[in-house]
């Protein structure tokens, strides 16, 4: 049975080109289309969609407004369209702490002209919100300033599917095999998933950790900020950031996070030496690579091939840590579509690392985690409400 979906949008050629795009897929169906977050409200508690592509700025209420009060009445999967800029990322922020799922950028040249790649993108991203199920996880830390509470935004991941991944790493420093696709809504399907550990099973190993690794995508925002938000400012490592993000938002994300942590958050830099209780989060539109420089170690940021499906890549990052730091390495993958990181991961397990998953029910797509708990190449599959507590667990011996 097709998805429904709800096209919500004050651009009459928005509305038709999203709904052209979206009922052009046999698994999908545009039910009705609403051009203001009113009549949003009012279809999304007649019609039931399964689905709703919300636009921000629109006349009578905008859909800031219409996600939360869809999100409290009939909570339903919600896909926003933001444009890339300061405002735009802005309002997008606000719109995820809101509850929106996702976001896509609101790009009207590829729209208009077919483009291909973005068609699959917004295609794909509707299924995979379409098969989500509303997880309901404790409430995330509340803030103390408007500022601070606008802090949540989506993981959109904004490079177009290409082929392999690792026919493209030659030009790079780390020797990844690996293959991310967006159309890789979760990998190996064929095996079971894994049951989710409870946090009283999770026993910390002893091992004497150098670093944290959190690799994640769509949803992957919602997700840090309940997992960072919880750490002490002492807390023992530094902290690495992988998530699927364009250039103008994680400028804005670290900064956000700053404000939330009480650990620092900060947009990595190339040359930025790591330091314990700091998290670096790796700048959009680039690959960041872990070197060692002493006991310590050492950012390097680079742009990469224009051939990568991701920038940020979470294989790449993974990779270059298993090289730097062996097995003295504690690495999360968090929610997201596609397969990335299961092949960093699979590097860092061969030298003795240690690798969680989120487990499936708290994923917003269950795809990237999958990828590594279905092959065994991670230990534990954990519910994001645990996630925090098992991570000091486990590095209260470092």
């Amino acid at each position: 049975m097709a998805i429904k979906v709800l096209v919500v949008d004050d651009s009459s050629f928005f509305r038709r080109r999203v709904s052209e795009i979206v009922n052009q897929d046999p698994d999908l169906e545009v039910v009705a289309v609403a051009v203001n977050g009113k009549e949003a409200v009012e279809m999304a508690a007649k019609l039931k969609p399964q689905v709703i592509t919300m636009d921000i700025e629109m006349p009578v209420m905008d859909g800031i407004t219409a996600v939360r009060e869809i999100m409290a009445n009939n909570p339903t999967p919600i896909l926003m369209f933001s444009s890339l800029t300061h405002d735009g990322a802005k309002a997008t922020l606000d719109a995820l702490e809101a509850g929106a799922l996702d976001f896509l950028p609101k790009r009207f040249e590829d729209i208009a002209t077919n483009k291909d790649d973005a068609i699959l993108l917004l295609q794909q991203r509707i299924k995979a919100l379409g098969r989500r199920r509303m997880y309901r996880s404790s409430s995330l830390t509340p803030t103390s300033t408007i500022e601070s509470r606008r802090s949540t935004i989506a993981a959109p991941e904004t490079n177009t599917p290409r082929r392999p991944l690792s026919s493209r790493l030659a030009s790079t420093t780390t020797p990844v095999a690996t293959r991310s696709s967006l159309s890789t809504i979760s990998a190996d399907r064929h095996s079971a998933n894994p049951t989710t550990s409870s946090i009283s099973s999770i026993r910390a190993s002893g091992k004497q950790y150098k670093l944290l690794l959190i690799g994640t995508s769509t949803g992957g925002p919602v997700a840090l900020q309940k997992v960072l938000t919880a750490f002490p400012a002492n807390y023992p490592h530094p902290i690495v950031l992988i998530q699927h993000m364009p250039a103008a938002f994680t400028p804005a994300f670290a900064a956000r996070l700053n404000t939330l942590c009480k650990i620092e958050v900060k947009e990595a830099e190339n040359g930025d030496v790591m330091r314990p209780g700091c998290a670096y989060l790796a700048p959009g539109g680039m690959q960041l690579m872990i070197e060692r420089s002493g006991i310590s170690g050492r950012l390097k940021v680079i742009s990469g091939t224009q051939e990568m499906n991701y920038k940020p890549c979470v294989d790449i990052t993974f990779a270059s840590a298993s090289k730097a730091f062996g097995g003295d390495v504690l690495a999360v993958v968090l929610t997201g579509m596609g397969a990335d990181g299961r092949e960093g991961a699979r590097m860092l397990k061969s030298v003795g690392a240690t690798i969680w998953a989120q487990d499936e029910a708290s994923c917003v797509v269950y795809g990237m985690p999958q990828a590594v708990a279905s092959t065994g190449i991670s230990t534990h599959s954990i519910s994001l409400d645990n996630m925090a507590e098992a991570i000091l667990k486990e590095s209260s011996r470092g």
